[in-house]
């Protein structure tokens, strides 16, 4: 597995792919890999030639109060991790390659569907997204690209993004990964004690009552909202930053579930702040 660090090498290397005649995948993460990551990795690695993984704690996607100096960095664990899956280059710059002296060119999604539900709770999150987004594409020069279900909102501003902009690359969402308790993979599960990592199971479970209620058919957005707030209201650890439903994806308010439709909400447990989402087959 070949290790890049600066955007020349990135360049050169995928020069060479496509000048074979190679298929490129692109997995953009932000390292502290778990199983989530991985089977983006597998899902990548059946469909194209070449599978590029990236590695880069984005700090233009970070608020001033969020937790970019703590976020977890094992880059030397993530490679063992990409070896063995079968990632045959990964790309790990430092910012100041990403973001050298005199950048000044960002790439903002305006549409309201980015001021709602993580979009709404940091403010200049998906700019710094959709930026860094774009440049590793570019620089992958990137037939496909691979994104995880649990941030959802993001696929949907990438994906508006690459269509505004007619970048030609496939975007690609990918089932959330759970563990066996039903708790979201997530980078940002190390930060929980083993107290709140019980008390996070409040997600999940407040998320497959509302489904079973929709299932049972229920189709009223208040109702199923409601049972989604009683439930995590239940558990004294949990703060609510938001429960809502949506079309998708649109994002779009609604009443009543008539198309596909997502239950998307972030819960602080803690000082932990955790996403999930169910995605309605209306």
């Amino acid at each position: 597995m070949k290790i890049l660090r600066t955007q020349d090498e990135i360049k050169q290397y995928s020069k060479e792919m496509k000048k074979a005649g190679k298929v490129i995948g692109l997995v953009p993460t932000m390292g502290a890999l778990h199983e989530g990551h991985l089977t983006l990795m597998r899902t990548a690695r059946q469909s194209v030639d070449v599978v590029i993984a990236s590695v880069f704690v984005n700090p233009v996607q970070f608020g001033p109060n969020e937790d970019f100096d703590a976020y977890p960095r094992q880059f030397e664990e993530d490679c063992k991790k990409l070896e063995e899956t079968g990632v045959d280059a990964v790309f790990h710059p430092e910012p100041s390659e990403m973001y050298p002296e005199g950048f000044c060119t960002y790439v903002n999604v305006e549409g309201d569907f980015t001021k709602k539900l993580c979009g709404g709770q940091r403010p200049g999150h998906f700019r710094g997204v959709a930026t860094v987004v774009t440049k590793l594409i570019n620089l992958a020069r990137a037939d496909k690209a691979y994104f995880g279900q649990k941030d959802a909102q993001q696929v949907c501003v990438i994906r508006r993004f690459v269509e505004d902009l007619a970048i030609p690359v496939e975007i690609n969402m990918v089932p959330i990964v759970r563990e066996e308790s039903g708790l979201a993979r997530s980078s940002r599960n190390v930060y929980l004690s083993k107290e709140e990592k019980t008390a996070a199971l409040v997600l999940s479970r407040s998320l497959n009552m509302a489904k079973k209620a929709f299932d049972d058919g229920e189709r009223n957005v208040d109702k199923l909202k409601q049972i989604i707030l009683d439930e995590i209201n239940s558990e004294p650890m949990a703060v609510i930053d938001y429960v809502e439903i949506y079309s998708f994806p649109a994002l779009e308010e609604i009443d009543e579930v008539m198309g596909e439709s997502i239950m998307a909400i972030a819960v602080k447990i803690g000082k932990t702040r955790l996403i999930d989402n169910v995605i309605l087959e209306g």
